[in-house]
């Protein structure tokens, strides 16, 4: 008969250890739970998940990789580094941890050491995806443009169904072929990852610069559904609602998510651009200050910062501000304009004439050589700019077209179509044209091309309707754009649709020749007040010379 009191013993014993067997199990569920939330994205989710397994028993080794990537995803650098710097993780972690420490060291700034830190990791790891991923963004960071896309092309081999994989390279894709291009990839990870959030949100943001608003609304939809908190479907309504014109709705929904979007330069733009449309000129001044400061580069926040300068009357500090910029051979006609309306009102009309005379030919040469200590890095977009930019200098067409066609491998800008378009010559410059807006829809610029060659074809219809588009896109700003569409509308047969873009033109720019012989065209068409009509022929000749369009209409005046 077995001895009773070794059962006993057995029993107590397991009572004894029974939790101290429960702690493994609980630990693994905690660190289970914890990465599932890491791989949706949500931060806090998981760093309560791995609390949850301290509790349980986990050491700090245990989820030092995990809580660093935790704290990453919820933006904390400072607590980041508290877990990740000591470099002390759990075996199985230790390729997380040394990536996730490559990619606070990416956040801080330091890139060689988030280098030789994703090295530990790829040592490790080699075919990691979303560590392929990570080097692709470092790279990028780092002005290595051609290996960033392709690791980016290492991380889609190494994990085709990846979402971080794929949502990388469609966004290198939508920067260097546009959003039509960048539409089936995303599609094609939603087909694996259905309910990915930043997938959604980057096909929602390529949706609506394809302008298919219908599609992208239904995606915003499904986005809101996932994450009802989140202030991004306010921000995709907003845009279509400050395209179709209707600034006050698209403030409003804007100011729904109070300051949630404050860190996403996108939406600050957006606001911006609203508040100085609705006439609050200098809460969108301290805006775009703060934005300029943060991106010096972006084009569209300069020209929007100048012209908000300009409706508060801070004509010492634009000048300031945008006085070197507008000095450069390459500056933009738009903010040429900006400046001359600036001395027009101190009445400084000398140096205004001479920066409307600027802007009129703007584009004519659109290049220029800067000089930088140390050269742009071999590879970048900039080298092959530079590199672009030399050899139109030399006259070098087609070595130009060749560095600007490397630069568009990587990014494809509005101003490199058009140097890139400069020196492919006119008519194959044109089908670039043509092509840039086939694949870039939202473009302002491609549209005015592609209007002049219809308009030289005599296709005045096809004219009207592209510059009609891009001058509601710019709100009916732009003096040039409005005294081309009057043109456009006039050659199409309606002049009153011409005299009322030729007003706009003029009520905007009366010192502009374009603008000046618009009206005066659409009033001779019209036989509306000859007189004024002749007056400002009279002034598009003094001041841009005479040209076919104006004896046309003085012809029309004498029958």
């Amino acid at each position: 008969m077995p001895d009773r009191r070794f059962g006993l013993v057995a029993a107590a014993l397991l009572a004894l250890t029974s939790p101290l067997g429960a702690r493994p199990e609980a630990v693994e569920v905690a660190l289970s739970a914890a990465a599932d939330a890491a791989k949706r994205g949500e931060g806090i989710t998981a760093e309560v998940e791995l609390r949850k397994a301290l509790a349980a028993g986990a050491t700090r080794a245990d989820v030092a990789a995990r809580m660093g990537e935790a704290q990453l995803l919820q933006g904390d650098l400072r607590k980041a580094r508290e877990w990740l710097e000591p470099g002390a993780f759990a075996k199985a972690d230790q390729a997380l941890g040394w990536r996730m420490t490559g990619r606070l060291l990416r956040l801080e700034g330091r890139l060689p050491e988030a280098g030789l830190a994703f090295d530990k990791a790829l040592a490790l790891t080699p075919n990691d995806p979303l560590l392929w991923v990570d080097i692709a963004r470092l790279r990028y960071v780092g002005g290595e443009h051609l290996l960033a896309i392709e690791a980016a092309e290492r991380a889609m081999q190494a994990g085709p169904d990846s979402p971080r994989a794929i949502e990388l390279r469609a966004q290198l894709l939508n920067d260097a072929a546009g959003p039509v291009a960048a539409i089936p990839l995303f599609e094609r990870g939603l087909e694996t990852a259905p309910n990915d959030l930043p997938l959604l949100i980057g096909y929602a943001a390529a949706l609506g610069e394809a302008g298919r608003a219908v599609e992208m609304l239904a995606i915003v939809r499904r986005f809101t559904e996932l994450n009802p908190r989140s202030p991004m479907p306010y921000y995709f309504q907003a845009v279509l609602a400050a395209r179709a014109g209707r600034v006050d709705l698209a403030r409003n929904l804007l100011n729904r998510n109070g300051n949630q979007l404050g860190e996403v330069p996108a939406a600050q733009l957006l606001q911006a651009a609203l508040e100085l449309e609705a006439g609050n000129s200098a809460i969108a001044v301290d805006m775009l200050e703060r934005l300029d400061r943060r991106q010096p580069f972006n084009n569209r926040v300069q020209l929007l910062f100048a012209r908000a300068l300009l409706a508060v009357e801070d004509h010492a500090r634009l000048r300031q501000r945008f006085g070197p910029d507008a000095a450069r051979p390459d500056a933009s006609p738009y903010l040429l304009t900006v400046l001359a309306r600036s001395y027009e009102h101190t009445g400084d009309r000398a140096a205004a004439a001479a920066l409307l005379d600027r802007a009129a030919t703007a584009g004519a040469l659109p290049f220029a050589v800067r000089e930088r200590a140390g050269g742009a890095r071999p590879g970048s977009f900039e080298s092959f700019v530079l590199a672009g930019d030399s050899a139109l200098l030399k006259r070098a067409n087609g070595d130009a077209l060749a560095s600007y066609s490397r630069a568009a491998q990587i990014r494809f800008p509005e101003w490199l179509m058009l140097r890139a378009a400069y020196a492919a010559g006119s008519a194959n410059g044109l089908a670039l044209a043509e092509r840039y807006l086939a694949a870039y829809p939202a473009s302002l610029l491609a549209p005015r091309l592609v209007a002049g060659g219809a308009a030289q074809a005599g296709a005045w219809a096809r004219a009207r309707l592209l510059l009609e588009k891009a001058d509601l896109r710019l709100g009916h700003g732009d003096a040039r754009l409005l005294a081309e569409l009057s043109l456009a509308q006039l050659r199409s047969g309606d002049a009153e649709a011409a005299l009322l873009s030729a007003d706009k033109a003029y009520a905007l720019q009366r010192a502009s020749p374009v603008a000046a012989l618009a009206k005066g065209m659409a009033l001779a068409k019209l036989r509306r007040n000859q007189d004024l009509a002749a007056t400002l022929l009279d002034k598009a000749e003094r001041m841009g010379g005479s040209n076919p369009l104006l004896q046309e209409a003085r012809a029309q005046l004498r029958r």
